[in-house]
Parts: structure tokens; C-alpha cells; sequence
């Protein structure tokens, strides 16, 4: 019996002795070898492509710079440069509006929620100012999802269209709503 366990525990192999180990070194060498000359050769084709074009347009600039300057100059007054947050802030309520179709207070309460986007109250405002987004048409279509979907009265949709609770649309956009619900 002991002629056995002796042969048990020689036939065991540590695991850098075994074929899969040296297989997944032999992979991970060749990836990383591989895998580094993409960076290179994308990086020679960029400079050379950068070269050219600044070649060319070194002639094209020398001419069209003095107009341009003066262009430049007027139009960086005229356009303030709006935040990242700002513009980002303005796509996202875009998106509560077409997707969602969502009141003003509520995609501002939305837009400036610790739950959820967390922008600041002036990127959130921004964005509800600068948004082109027909809240009547929004209204309407919540509405309609509420009379589909939830069988309810036309007094209980203009109240959960403007509980504070509910959609917060204004008395005005509920209004629209309702008598335009069954067109």
C-alpha cells in the first residue's frame, strides 16, 4: 500500500509543469506582441497624413487668415461658449421629451435629481429654456396613455396631469390635453 501513495503523489504535477499552463502563456506573449504594432502603424500613417494636409493648407491659410481673424473676433463676441454640462444637460432633456413625453417642471426636477442625472439647477434651467418641445403635444399624449392603458375619467387624467405628484403639467397643457383627447 505504500508503493501506491508514492506513486499517486509523483504522478501529481505542479501546474506550471502542465501543457494548458505554457498554452495561455504562449497566447498571452503572442497577443501582447501582436496586439503592439496596430498603435505604431496607425500612429506613422497619422503623422504622415498630418504632414499633408499641413502642407496644404499652409497655402489655403495664409490667404483666407486675415478675413477669418476678423470673422473669428466678431463671432466669438457674439456666441458665448456654452458649458459641456449645459449642452449635455440640453440633449438629455430632449430625450425625457420625445421618449417620455414629459412636462417642463418635471424633466427640470428630473435633470437635477441626486436619483437620477444630477446636473446643477443652472444646467437643468438651461436646458428646459433652450429645449424646443411642444408640452401641449406631450400633454396630450400622456393623456391618451392614461385613458388606453388605465381607463380613467377625463377629471382624473387633468388631475394627474398637474398633481405635484403626478406629471406636473401646467393647468393650461392639461387643459389642451383633454379637450383634444378624443380627436
Amino acid at each position: 500500500m505504500g508503493k501506491r501513495d508514492e506513486k499517486v503523489a509523483k504522478a501529481k504535477k505542479p501546474f506550471f509543469k502542465k501543457w494548458w499552463f505554457w498554452l495561455i502563456i504562449v497566447i498571452v506573449v503572442a497577443g501582447a506582441i501582436g496586439g503592439g504594432d496596430k498603435d505604431k502603424t496607425k500612429k506613422a500613417d497619422t503623422e504622415k497624413t498630418a504632414k499633408v494636409e499641413t502642407k496644404e493648407s499652409k497655402s489655403e491659410s495664409k490667404t483666407e487668415s486675415k478675413t477669418e481673424s476678423k470673422q473669428d473676433t466678431k463671432s466669438s463676441e457674439e456666441t458665448p461658449k456654452v458649458p459641456t454640462e449645459y449642452e449635455t444637460a440640453l440633449k438629455k432633456a430632449e430625450s425625457y421629451s420625445k421618449t417620455m413625453s414629459m412636462s417642463k417642471v418635471a424633466i427640470y426636477d428630473q435633470l437635477t435629481s441626486e436619483y437620477a442625472e444630477k446636473y446643477s439647477p443652472e444646467a437643468a434651467q438651461y436646458a428646459v429654456d433652450n429645449l424646443k418641445a411642444d408640452y401641449n403635444a406631450n400633454a396630450l399624449k400622456k393623456a391618451k396613455s392614461y385613458q388606453d392603458t388605465m381607463a380613467m375619467s377625463p377629471e382624473a387624467i387633468r388631475d394627474q396631469l398637474t398633481s405635484e405628484n403626478g406629471e406636473k403639467f401646467t393647468p393650461e397643457e392639461a387643459e389642451y390635453a383633454i379637450q383634444h383627447l378624443n380627436d
